[in-house]
C-alpha cells in the first residue's frame, strides 16, 4: 500500500517539476489570438496584429490607446516596416480583448530594482513577471510603455505575415519563396511576376504561421526613423476625430452628475422632485462611488444642458465620511511627523551611508515637498452605455479596456463575455483614465433607463473635484563631502501615500501592503555614483484618493533629486553642470545626453537679457524615466512689471530614448510633456479643506498659456538601443531646470512645488 506520505511527496515533486519546467518556459506565444479576429467582407486575419483586404488596405490592430502621444503611428509603423507594406494603405483598429494584447513591460518595469542591476534576480524576477502577465494581466497603456511592449511582438506580427504572403506566392506561382521580394505591398519574382497583397491575402491566410522569423536589418529600415506625419492629425484638425464625449448613438440620453464635495463621501438622502418636472428630464437617482469614487447623484435628461440645469436642482444630504477631517496643512505634518519617527524601506543601498555621512567634512541638508496635482484632461469624463436585452454596449475613452469592462460588468451584474467595450479616441489620458470609476458609475447610471444609450458626463468642476490625485510628498536629502569636496555619503527619505496600495485595492479588493516602486522612482534609480548610499521612502496612509499622473514619482521626485544635487555643487563651489559629469564616470548614455543639452544651450556662456532688459539665468537637470535619459536647460528671467512672475524663454532638452520610431512624434511628446510639467511647476497645486477640494476650474488652477510657453528645442541622441518610453520623461527635468535657474538669478533656492518667489 502507498503511504499518505509518498503520495504527498510524489505530488509536492511534481508540481514542484511543473512549476519548474513553466519558469523555464518563454512566455506563451503573443502573435494568435484566442478568437478570430472581427474582419469585414474581403478582409482576412494573419495573425491577431493585422487583416489585409482585396483591396490592398492593410488594417493594423491598435491593442494601446490612443489619447494624444502618437501611438497609432508609431506602432503601425513598426508593423508596417517588417511588413513592407505600402504606408498609403494602411490603417489602424482598436483590438478587441485578448490576452495576447496585455502589456507585458509596464508591469515588469514596475519592478523595484535599479536600471543598473543586470543581475540574475532582476533577470528572472522580469521574467517570470512577462510570463504572469502574459496569462493574468491587463491590457493597459501607460507608464511609457507602448513602444517598448510591442516593439518585437509587432515586428514579428509584420514578418510573419510577411513570410505567409511570400509562402502563398511561391505556392502560386511554383517558384522558390527565396527567389521573391517584397516592397511597398507588391511581391515580385526575378521572372516577371507580381501581386498585390491583397490578390494574396486570401490564401496567405491559409498558410501555418512560422516557427521563427528573420527580422529585418536595422541598416534597412525605411519607415522606422522617418518623422511621418501622425495618422490622426488631419481628423483632429478637422474637427471628424470621434472621442468618447463625441459617441452619439440613437436615442442617445445624457446624464449630469453631482458628486459629494467632500472625497470618498456618499448621498445621504436626497429630493429630485423639483429637478424631475425641469423640461427634458428622465431621471433622478443616487449613485454609489464606483472604484475608490465618490457617491453622487446623477439627473439624465435629452440634452446635456438640461441634465446640467436639473442636476442642480437637486438638494442633497450629504455622507462626508473620513476624509472630511483632512486638510492640506495637516497632510503635509502628517508626512513631516512620519519621516521624524520612521527611516521608511530602502530601495537602495550602498555601503554605510548613516556612518559616512557623520564622519564626512562637510554635510548638506535639505527638505522638500510637492502638493497633490489633478490631471485636468482637456476633455472631462465620460463614459456611454446601452443596456439592452442582458447585454452591455460600452463606448468609453479608457487605458484600461479590460479593467473598464469588469467595472462594467460588476455593477450590471453581468458576466464579462455580455460586456462589448469599444476603446474611443481619448481626449487626453495622463494616468487619470487607468482608473475606472467614471466607467462603473455610467454602468450604473444607464441600468436606470434599459433600452435606451446613456451619456454620463461629468463638468470640468466635478472632474477637478473628484480626481485621483498625484500624491503629497516630502522629502529629505543629505550629502557627505570630503575636504576636498568629492561625494562621500548621499541618503534621501520621502514619504507620502501608495498609488499602487490604493489602486490594487479599488480595482480588485487586494490588501495594501509592501514596497511600491512609484514611490521612490526618481530618487533611487539615479545614475550619479557615490560611495555610500540610502535611498528610502515610507507609506503614509490617508484617506485622499491618489493616482497614476504623468510620470508618476519622478514627476516630483526629480524635483528633489536634481535640486539637491545643485545645492551640494553650491556647497562645494562648483558649477553644476561640473559636478554632474564628475558622478557619471560609469554612465556614458547619461552623460553624452547632458553634455549634448548643455552644449546646444551655451552653458557657460553669456546669456543675453530679455527683450525688455530683464536678467536671464540657466538651469540645468538631468534625470532618467521609463528606461528614457533626459537632459534640459531651462532660461528663466523675472518679469520687470511683478518681480514674482517667473518666465521661461527657453528650453532646451536632449533625450535617448534608444531607436527613434519617429522624430516628429519625439519632438512632440517631449514639448507636451515640458508644457505639461511647466503647468505643474509654476501653478500645479490641489489644497483640501475638510476634505473638499479647493480649486475647481482653470480659473484656480492655471494651465500654461500659449504667450508663457517657452521655445522648445529637442536633440535626439542616435541609439541602437531598443526603444525606450517618451510620453512622460520630458516632464520630471523641467521643475528643477527652473529652480535651478531660478536660485542662479536670485539667490532664492525654492524647495516646494508650486515654484512661488518669496
Amino acid at each position: 500500500m502507498v503511504s499518505r506520505r509518498r503520495i504527498l511527496l510524489g505530488t509536492v515533486g511534481a508540481t514542484g517539476a511543473l512549476v519548474l519546467g513553466w519558469s523555464l518556459m518563454p512566455p506563451r506565444q503573443r502573435l494568435r489570438t484566442a478568437q478570430p479576429l472581427p474582419a469585414t467582407a474581403g478582409q482576412h486575419a494573419l495573425n491577431g496584429w493585422l487583416k489585409i483586404g482585396s483591396d490592398d488596405r492593410v488594417t493594423i490592430m491598435l491593442a494601446k490607446s490612443e489619447m494624444g502621444q502618437g501611438v497609432s503611428t508609431a506602432l503601425a509603423m513598426i508593423l508596417a516596416e517588417e511588413l513592407e507594406a505600402d504606408w498609403s494603405r494602411v490603417n489602424t483598429e482598436m483590438a478587441p480583448l485578448d490576452k495576447i494584447y496585455n502589456n507585458l513591460a509596464m508591469t515588469v518595469d514596475g519592478l523595484p530594482f535599479h536600471p543598473d542591476n543586470q543581475g540574475r534576480v532582476k533577470q528572472f524576477a522580469g521574467w517570470m513577471t512577462a510570463k504572469t502577465m502574459r496569462e493574468i494581466g491587463v491590457m493597459a497603456t501607460g507608464g511609457s510603455s507602448s513602444i517598448k511592449d510591442l516593439w518585437r511582438p509587432m515586428r514579428e506580427a509584420g514578418a510573419s505575415a510577411r513570410a505567409m504572403l511570400v509562402a502563398a506566392a511561391a505556392q502560386a506561382w511554383g517558384v522558390p519563396a527565396a527567389d521573391i521580394t517584397v516592397q511597398a505591398g507588391v511581391l515580385r519574382h526575378a521572372g516577371g511576376r507580381q501581386a498585390r497583397f491583397g490578390e494574396l491575402a486570401a490564401q496567405a491566410a491559409t498558410q501555418a504561421l512560422p516557427a521563427s522569423v528573420v527580422l529585418k536589418d536595422p541598416a534597412k529600415f525605411t519607415l522606422i526613423g522617418q518623422p511621418l506625419p501622425r495618422r490622426d492629425a488631419a481628423a483632429k484638425g478637422d474637427g471628424s476625430a470621434r472621442f468618447g464625449i463625441d459617441t452619439l448613438p440613437p436615442g442617445v440620453l445624457y446624464a449630469s452628475v453631482l458628486m459629494c464635495p467632500t472625497l470618498g463621501g456618499s448621498v445621504q438622502s436626497f429630493e429630485g422632485r423639483a429637478a424631475s418636472a425641469l423640461p427634458g428630464v428622465k431621471q433622478v437617482l443616487a449613485v454609489p462611488g464606483q472604484r475608490g469614487g465618490t457617491g453622487g447623484i446623477a439627473v439624465i435628461a435629452d440634452t446635456p444642458w438640461h441634465a446640467m440645469q436639473a442636476a442642480k436642482a437637486v438638494q442633497v444630504q450629504w455622507a462626508h465620511g473620513p476624509a472630511a477631517q483632512v486638510s492640506s496643512a495637516a497632510l503635509m505634518q502628517q508626512l513631516k511627523a512620519a519621516l521624524d519617527k520612521d527611516e521608511g524601506f530602502a530601495y537602495h543601498r550602498e555601503g554605510d551611508a548613516a556612518s559616512a555621512l557623520v564622519t564626512s567634512a562637510r554635510q548638506v541638508t535639505a527638505e522638500y515637498s510637492a502638493p497633490m496635482l489633478a490631471h485636468s484632461t482637456l476633455e472631462p469624463q465620460n463614459c456611454t452605455v446601452l443596456l439592452k436585452d442582458g447585454r452591455a454596449t460600452v463606448w468609453a475613452p479608457t487605458q484600461v479596456p479590460d479593467i473598464a469592462r469588469a467595472a462594467v460588468a460588476q455593477a450590471l451584474g453581468l458576466p464579462a463575455e455580455q460586456v462589448a467595450l469599444n476603446v474611443t479616441l481619448l481626449g487626453g489620458g495622463f494616468g487619470r483614465r487607468l482608473d475606472v470609476d467614471f466607467i462603473a458609475q455610467a454602468a450604473l447610471v444607464a441600468r436606470a433607463l434599459p433600452g435606451q444609450p446613456v451619456q454620463t458626463f461629468w463638468s470640468r468642476e466635478q472632474d477637478m473635484t473628484h480626481d485621483f490625485y498625484r500624491p503629497p510628498c516630502v522629502a529629505r536629502y543629505a550629502a557627505g563631502l570630503d575636504a576636498k569636496h568629492r561625494p562621500v555619503a548621499w541618503t534621501a527619505r520621502s514619504a507620502g501615500p501608495s498609488i499602487v496600495q490604493q489602486y490594487l485595492k479599488r480595482q480588485w479588493d487586494l490588501p495594501g501592503a509592501g514596497p511600491d516602486k512609484t514611490t521612490a522612482e526618481g530618487a533611487f534609480d539615479n545614475p550619479y555614483e557615490w560611495p555610500t548610499a540610502r535611498v528610502s521612502h515610507l507609506i503614509v496612509d490617508t484617506p485622499v484618493p491618489v493616482g497614476f499622473w504623468r510620470s508618476v514619482g519622478h514627476s516630483h521626485q526629480a524635483f528633489f533629486k536634481e535640486s539637491f544635487v545643485d545645492e551640494v555643487a553650491h556647497a562645494a563651489g562648483l558649477d553644476p553642470l561640473a559636478l554632474r559629469e564628475s558622478w557619471l564616470g560609469k554612465h556614458p548614455r547619461h552623460l553624452a545626453v547632458l553634455r549634448r543639452a548643455a552644449t546646444r544651450a551655451g552653458w557657460g556662456s553669456p546669456l543675453a537679457p530679455a527683450a525688455d532688459g530683464a536678467k536671464k539665468a540657466r538651469g540645468i537637470a538631468l534625470h532618467q524615466s521609463f528606461g528614457s535619459i533626459v537632459a534640459q536647460v531651462a532660461e528663466v528671467s523675472l518679469d520687470p512689471a511683478d518681480a514674482k512672475r517667473i518666465r521661461v524663454h527657453r528650453v532646451v532638452a536632449a533625450i535617448d530614448c534608444g531607436v527613434a520610431i519617429n522624430p516628429n512624434l519625439i519632438r512632440q511628446q517631449m514639448e507636451s510633456g515640458i508644457v505639461f510639467g511647466l503647468t505643474a511647476a509654476l501653478y500645479g497645486e490641489i489644497t483640501l479643506a475638510n476634505g473638499q477640494v479647493q480649486q475647481t476650474n482653470f480659473h484656480q488652477q492655471a494651465l500654461l498659456r500659449m504667450n508663457e510657453c517657452p521655445a522648445i528645442e529637442t536633440e535626439i541622441i542616435a541609439s541602437a538601443e531598443p526603444p525606450e518610453g517618451v510620453g512622460e520623461p520630458g516632464t520630471p527635468p523641467i521643475a528643477p531646470a527652473v529652480a535651478n535657474a531660478l536660485f542662479t538669478l536670485t539667490g532664492q533656492r525654492l524647495r516646494s512645488l508650486p515654484l512661488r518667489l518669496g
